[in-house]
This record gives structure tokens, sequence and C-alpha cells, in this order.
């Protein structure tokens, strides 16, 4: 098999130096360039092949959030975001742009190993205690949102095309996938899931495929944006204990 083909993207030195050291004694894969800012992260990935981006969020010239969304939007690598817990801002933005996952600076060598094997694949990164981030910021959006409406008065809101498409998506599942999806928005795995739902692991693989086709994303990371955009899930609700 050809090995992952990694491109690391940090304005600091050592920081790639080190990530690149501890990628370096893993056969299956290969970091073929190093660069120091999103524009050339996204000018590597458009002329060369790479699977994976460890893509930083502050770096000059053009920002991680805004490199990743034009290298998710060409098609040309999966993106994950070097992030900490602190900036919950940039988790949530780097979602939007179309991040398949994060990791943290300073997670240990089998996380980054794992980590670029986990996107390579296809899977997503989001850790349950990422997904109470993601919720948090969401309630806070809420919040806002529900304060402007109520000064702004009564009125008779007429939906966005957008929000008219999501509603058509999200009608589009079924009650089971519906089900599926707000345990995928909860952070759990397929396994709990399935324990869950008193169903086998392979049917809830299925419902997960299927509810992320007719929804239009590419993952389950997307898929917890899409719980809480649409409407699935307010910020704040719980799922039914198993």
């Amino acid at each position: 098999m050809e090995p992952i083909r990694v491109l690391l993207a940090d304005d600091q030195a050592l920081v790639r130096a080190g990530f690149a050291m501890m990628l370096s004694v893993e056969e299956e894969i290969e970091v073929v360039g190093q660069v120091a800012n999103g524009r050339d992260a996204v000018g590597f990935a458009a002329a060369n092949p790479v699977d994976v981006i460890l893509m930083d969020v502050q770096m000059p010239v053009l920002d991680g959030i805004r490199a990743t969304e034009q290298v998710v939007a060409a098609g040309t690598a999966k993106v994950i975001i070097l992030t900490t817990f602190e900036r919950d801002d940039y988790l949530f933005d780097a979602l939007r742009a179309g991040a398949s996952g994060f990791l943290l600076k300073n997670a240990d060598p089998d996380d980054l190993v794992a980590a670029v094997h986990a996107v390579a694949c296809g899977h997503a990164l989001l850790a349950p205690e990422m997904t109470v981030r993601v919720i948090e910021r969401f309630a806070s959006q809420q919040r806002d949102e529900t304060a402007a409406a109520d000064a702004a008065g009564p009125a008779s809101p007429v939906p966005s095309p957008a929000a008219r498409e999501t509603q058509k998506l999200l009608d589009s599942l079924t009650s089971r996938e519906r089900e599926v999806l707000v345990n995928v928005a909860a952070g759990r795995s397929n396994a709990e899931i399935a324990a869950g739902m008193f169903v086998a692991e392979a049917t809830v693989k299925t419902h997960v495929s299927n509810l992320l086709a007719k929804i239009q994303v590419r993952d389950r990371v997307q898929a917890v944006v899409f719980a809480y955009e649409s409407g699935l899930i307010l910020a704040g609700d719980k799922p039914a204990a198993d």
C-alpha cells in the first residue's frame, strides 16, 4: 500500500520539526512537505498529492481556517486542525470550514499517528469533550438569537432558501436515522449507539452511512454541525439515556 502523504502547515519551525520527527518512524506515513502559512498549504496541496494536512490555525498570509475552506472546496486533501481547548471559536470555525478532525499540539505520538490514519481512511475525529464544546458554542449562539428576536418583537419570519434546504434534508431522514443522528451528535460511538438502540453495530453503521448521504455531509463531524443547525437538537438537550 502507498504511504499516507502528510503535509505539515505551521508557522513555527520547531512544531513542524516535532511532528515530522514523530511521523517519520511510521512506515505507513510519509511527510511530503512542510509550509509556514495557509497560502502555501493550499498551493502545495493543489500541486502535489497530499492525503492529510496537519493545519495550524494562527499563521501569517492566510490563516488555517481560510486555508481549510479552500483545501476542502478544492477536494485536494483532508484537514486535521492543530488546536487547543482554550480557543472554542477556532474549533467552531474549523468545523464550518470542513475540517475532518482536531488534534492538540501536545498530543502523544500514538495519538498523532492514530489521527492521521483515521482521517486518511475517511473517519472524523470529534472526541466527546469537543462535542461538548460545539454544543456550548451553539447554546451561546442560540441564546443570542433568541434575545435578538425577543428585542425585535413578534414577527412572521420567512425561512431563507438555505433554511428550507436544510429542513428538506432533515425531512428525508427516517425516524431511525434521526435517532442515530441525535446519538452521533451526542458524541457516541457506533458500539454505544448499537447498545442503546438494541441493534447490531453493523446496522448502526448502515444508518450512519445512509444519513450522511441524505444530509449531504462528508463525516460525523459535519453531521454534528447539521444536527444543531437544523434544529433537530437544541443546545442543552440530552438524548434519552440508554
